[in-house]
């Protein structure tokens, strides 16, 4: 009974991944192609930061911390000797 289900779930989980590595890439295709998606993606990050989705208080902890550290690394780049 296991090993038919197994082979029932294969094809579905095939094609699932199938379908994810098409998609990949840092930008969706609709702005490749000139689109009416202009957004970038810190932009998205940040009105993801703020949705009531659970987790999304961790994406604007992130990005917070990387803009700490971005700053600081530019300062320290910054100084004279």
């Amino acid at each position: 009974m296991i090993q038919r289900a197994k082979w029932q779930v294969l094809p579905l989980l095939l094609t699932l991944v199938w379908a994810g590595w098409g998609c990949g890439g840092s930008q969706s295709k609709s702005a490749s192609a000139g689109g009416s998606d202009t957004l970038t993606r810190r932009q998205r990050d940040s009105m993801l930061s703020t949705s009531k989705i659970p987790g999304a208080r961790g994406v604007g902890a992130a990005m917070r911390a990387a803009d700490a550290t971005s700053g600081r690394i530019h300062e320290t780049d910054s100084v004279s000797p």
